[in-house]
């Protein structure tokens, strides 16, 4: 039976009521079933598959969608017309992807619910934002989300650095000097720079690398990138934001160990094997699945192009990218 849409609302605050795993794995079939009948595209690849959801019964049984289809196709559940479309970064000339997103109060819901389960209140921080290649190409969700959490904080340093260092550095030490509790937000390759010219010792400011290293200098391992970055801001750990345009969750991290939150799940497979998927409570090691059920009306069940690590109960790890895959701008170090 074909699931009506003016229910979705009850759905929506089904996901983000989820407080554990039995939850998450319920609610994942039932946002299956949704988008099998409501997403075309989706359901065809599950047909190819000989899925469907009087064959789907447990989590592992779902059919996971290559991210390259964002990059081929447009993937919506339902018919609608977009507020939002966010693009990946992509190499030069290469084709990027598109995240055709119906309702921008829903990518809202779920980065400012997830950020409060991690940090706690927004209004707590000066937000800093060091993301100067995602602002000047514009279309980014990180930089969407970014500029909303600095939005919410309300604080007046609060905002975004194009390639201001000297500026950027003037205001951390202000902020450092009165106490303020401050997040700076960076892509990779900008904190390193800034790192290098204004070295310092910070106490009451989180360091949080997004990744992207791209054509920016030698490749880093993430052991040697979080070391230089600890020693560059005298801090103790480094903080990091696991997303990707195709998502509207986040996964955060201290120390490259990640926990995400209650409605975004990660599954791992066999690499030599995109079907053979490990069972959730299993330690192991693979290419990453993705479930994020705020992905209402694209697609919830993505498979990446990432290699990780899982340990039930602690969290996962991101090793790096899969041989062959295209490299992009929010992927993590190599361990």
């Amino acid at each position: 039976m074909r699931m009506e849409i003016p229910k979705m609302k009850e759905l929506e605050e089904k996901v983000f009521a989820i407080s554990n795993e039995k939850q998450l794995f319920i609610i994942a079939l039932e946002v299956f079933q949704f988008q099998y009948n409501y997403n075309l595209l989706y359901r065809d690849y599950c047909k190819a598959l000989g899925k469907s959801p009087d064959t789907v019964k447990k989590i592992t049984d779902i059919p996971f969608l290559p991210i390259s289809f964002f990059k081929t196709h447009r993937v919506e559940t339902t018919v609608f017309e977009e507020e939002l479309v966010f693009k990946s970064s992509g190499t030069t000339g290469s084709v990027t992807s598109r995240h055709y997103v119906k309702d921008a109060s829903l990518y809202e819901k779920s980065f400012s619910q997830g950020f409060k389960k991690f940090y706690g209140d927004v209004k707590d921080y000066c937000i800093l934002g060091l993301l100067p290649s995602y602002l000047e190409r514009g279309n980014s969700s990180l930089v969407y989300m970014v500029d909303h959490l600095i939005k919410q904080s309300g604080h007046e340093e609060s905002g975004f650095y194009l390639n201001e260092f000297e500026k950027l550095n003037t205001t951390l030490k202000r902020l450092e000097s009165s106490g303020q509790k401050t997040i700076l937000i960076g892509v990779t390759y900008a904190l390193l720079h800034f790192g290098d010219r204004f070295p310092q010792q910070l106490s009451n400011t989180i360091i949080m690398e997004t990744g992207g290293m791209k054509g920016r200098g030698r490749e880093l391992t993430r052991t040697e990138l979080y070391a230089h970055l600890k020693k560059a801001f005298g801090v103790s750990q480094i903080h990091s934001e696991y997303g990707m345009t195709e998502l509207l969750s986040q996964a955060y991290g201290i120390d490259g160990k990640m926990v995400a939150p209650p409605w975004m799940k990660i599954l791992l497979r066999d690499e030599t094997d995109p079907f053979s998927i490990y069972e959730p409570s299993a330690t192991a090691s693979g290419a990453i699945n993705i479930i994020d059920l705020a992905n209402l009306y694209s697609c919830s069940f993505i498979a990446a192009e990432d290699v990780g690590k899982s340990i039930p109960g602690e969290g996962f790890e991101i090793l790096g990218r899969m041989d062959n895959s295209d490299i992009r701008g929010c992927s993590l170090m190599v361990v």
